[in-house]
Parts: C-alpha cells; sequence; structure tokens
C-alpha cells in the first residue's frame, strides 16, 4: 500500500455501516397478495392453528389406535369425511369410516390407515397391523399454533412466505414501506447507450447496472441521469435527490482528483467517512450525508461499482429499508486458478464454477473490462494478507444469487 496513506480494510468499513445505519422508511398495511418482496416492520402473528384440527394426510379408512400386530377387520359405519364435507357424528368403538386426503379426523378416531394397506367390502375392511395411535393423521396446530409468531420483523417475504402466512389466516400485513433509492452517473464523458457518440465520449454502463440491481433488490428507483463534471450542477441534482430519496447512489467522482465532485461536495459537508477502502477492485467510496439522506458515492469502473455495490451497498440497503443486514452465504471450494496475492486489500474476483466443483476466475483482473461481470456466476473473495493460489487451493466463493442477482 502507499506509504503515508490511510487505508480502511473492508471489514472495518462494513462494521462501521453496520453500526451507524437504522431504518429510516415508515410503515403501512398491504393485502397478503402484494406481500412478495415486502419487508414486514413487526412480527406476524397466527390468526388460527395450521392444521386448524386434526385432518387426514392419506385416502384410507381412520378408526381409533392403536391397533396391535397382526389380522384385523372393522365394520364399516355408513358415510365418509372428505375435505369441507366433514363426517356428521361420532364414530364407534371397533368401527371405521371411510375418509379422503384433507378431511377433519371424526370424532370417535385417531389413526388412518391407508386404503392401499386394506381389503375392503361394502361393510367391513380387513387389514394388517401393527398401527400406531396417529398415523397418517395432520395433528391440529402441528405447523402453527394459533397465537404464535410466525415470522420476526425484518423478514424480506417470499411468494413460499405468503402460503405460510395464508395458512394461519393471515390476510393483511404491517411492512415497511419500499426504499426509494436514487441511481446518479456522474461525468462529462458520459452518454446514453444508443446515442450517437462523439470523441472523447462512452456510454454510461454503470447506471444501466444499478437501477436493474436496485429493482432485484426490491427497491423503488429513482433514476437520477447523468450529472457532467460542474459541482454546481451536482450539487443541485443532490438536492432534489435528498427530497425524493431514501438514499443515493452515485459512481464516478468519489475519489480525491480534480473532477471527482461527489467526495468534494461529502467533505464540504463534515460527513464523509471511509472513501479509501483497501479493496480491489474498487478503492475509492464516498460515504456520506446530503440533506440527512445517505450518499453512496461508488467508483466509476465498472466492475469496481458492481464489487462495490453488492459488497457494501447492498447489506447498507437492507438495514436501511428495514430488512437487518443482508449477510451472503458463501462457500469455500477449490480453485482451478493459479494466483499470487500481495498483502494489503481484500480482492474480489470474477469467478464461475466449473463441471468439476471448482471456481475458476476471468482472465483479466482489469475494472474496466465489464464483459467478466455477464461471464461470471460470482466473485471469489480473497482476505487482506498475502497468499499464493495454487488448482486445488480452498477459496471463498460468493455466487450473485446470493446478493440478490
Amino acid at each position: 500500500m502507499p506509504q503515508g496513506a490511510h487505508w480502511t480494510p473492508v471489514s472495518d468499513a462494513l462494521a462501521h455501516l453496520r453500526a451507524k445505519l437504522h431504518p429510516v422508511c415508515g410503515a403501512e398495511g398491504i393485502p397478503l397478495a402484494e406481500g412478495t418482496d415486502r419487508i414486514l416492520a413487526g412480527p406476524a402473528i397466527a390468526l388460527r392453528a395450521h392444521p386448524p384440527v386434526t385432518n387426514a394426510a392419506v385416502d384410507g379408512y381412520a378408526f381409533k389406535g392403536p391397533i396391535s400386530d397382526g389380522a384385523h377387520e372393522l365394520p364399516l359405519v355408513a358415510g365418509r369425511a372428505a375435505a369441507g364435507d366433514p363426517f356428521a357424528g361420532t364414530v364407534p368403538s371397533g368401527h371405521a369410516v371411510r375418509i379422503l386426503t384433507g378431511a377433519d379426523v371424526p370424532a370417535g378416531t385417531d389413526t388412518i390407515i391407508l386404503q392401499e394397506d386394506v381389503t375392503s367390502s361394502a361393510d367391513a375392511i380387513a387389514f394388517h397391523g401393527p398401527l400406531k395411535t396417529g398415523a397418517n393423521a395432520r395433528q391440529a396446530g402441528e405447523d402453527m399454533a394459533k397465537g404464535a409468531t410466525i415470522f420476526q420483523g425484518r423478514r424480506k417475504l417470499s411468494p413460499c412466505d405468503l402460503a405460510t402466512l395464508a395458512s394461519a389466516g393471515v390476510g393483511r400485513l404491517n411492512v415497511r414501506k419500499r426504499l426509494r433509492v436514487g441511481v446518479l452517473s456522474t461525468g462529462d464523458e458520459l452518454i446514453e447507450p444508443g446515442t450517437m457518440a462523439r470523441p472523447g465520449k462512452i456510454y454510461d454502463a454503470n447506471r444501466p447496472m444499478l437501477c436493474a440491481a436496485i429493482k432485484a433488490w426490491g427497491y423503488d428507483l429513482i433514476d437520477l441521469g447523468i450529472a457532467g463534471d460542474d459541482r454546481d450542477s451536482i450539487k443541485n441534482t443532490l438536492n432534489q435527490a435528498a427530497q425524493d430519496c431514501h438514499v443515493i447512489l452515485t459512481s464516478g467522482g468519489a475519489s480525491a482528483g480534480d473532477e471527482d465532485h461527489i467526495s468534494a461536495l461529502l467533505a464540504n459537508t463534515g460527513s464523509l467517512a471511509l472513501w479509501r477502502i483497501a479493496i480491489k477492485p474498487g478503492r475509492p467510496l464516498a460515504l456520506g450525508i446530503w440533506d440527512k439522506t445517505p450518499v453512496f458515492g461508488l467508483p466509476g469502473n465498472p466492475v469496481a461499482a458492481a464489487v462495490c455495490a453488492m459488497i457494501f451497498a447492498r447489506p447498507a440497503l437492507s438495514v436501511l429499508a428495514g430488512a437487518g443486514w443482508a449477510e451472503p452465504i458463501c462457500y469455500k471450494l477449490p480453485a482451478a486458478f493459479i494466483k499470487t496475492k500481495k498483502a494489503g486489500r481484500q480482492e474480489y474476483l470474477r469467478a464461475r464454477l466449473t463441471r468439476q466443483g471448482e471456481v475458476e476466475i476471468f482472465g483479466s483482473e482489469g475494472s474496466g473490462r465489464v464483459s467478466g461481470l455477464s461471464w461470471a456466476t460470482g466473485l471469489v473473495a480473497l482476505p487482506d494478507h498475502a497468499m499464493s493460489i495454487e488448482p486445488g487451493t480452498p477459496v471463498t466463493y460468493m455466487p450473485f444469487t446470493e446478493m440478490g442477482l
């Protein structure tokens, strides 16, 4: 690392964010059907037990258990129990009744035998034991009890979670309002993709990528467009964005050069922090507050912007949205590459899995090679210390899917 410069380790930067951030979104009530990707603002409570009563897990016959070893024959009572059409009355001791999957277990019975295990006639069934009490019956409340906490607050709801909540009678949800995230690209050199490029101009790759990531993470996107290298213009954009957004993501202008206006503007507020991160790719990362609104100034190079968004912005946005810190699940897998790493910075390499379950890396580590992000399915995270990697060396693999992409 350069002599005399202070570099903040990735772990320290993440710890700082985790300690300082808090939810910024209020709460609202919504119908259950609109709950996918929404974040619970408080505990979700079961309004009814699930199952509400003991019911049949199979088609068969219900009777009172247990059944001892050996051959048995039980007379059948008239009628049957079906889902939505319970058996009326009580089954006498020593008798059985026809029952279908999902039906309430009739009074006087507690055990069910599969119809495939029975020889039946119009008025009796014959079968062999043993059969324990409660066999093939789903007990009332065995999944969820009435009044039990189904999910704690801060949970981001999935389609499967909606099924769980619906099963317990929950029809409305108390959730956080959606986090509004503004995305701004900065730089005189940037133009919109699809337009004619004059000499010295490049297409803005970061904003489409970051806008798509915000949507994938379940937040409301506010596209702030491209701002040129004019400090007053950027200041006006930030002023307006602070009124409309809960948080602002910028790319470019986060270092200490003449045209790095984001870091300069944040420094003038007295809130600039952690802008030299010991990370590769990345390094310049401006974090600050603009008119009470958090600002993440990401690097301008597309790969560095993507890595810093995944490593820093995603877990931070999760906290701001009310879901808590988003910690990706990582895997220790054998390397399929050779690399000698110097000490000083934590490195993230674009990587993907081979059919042999090993991890290979993209051929170039250049942060301008945006195509490597499409080639990859995740990142290899290498620690701060020096290390030599050979084929078979265990490395930490972070799938993009674990980072919501």
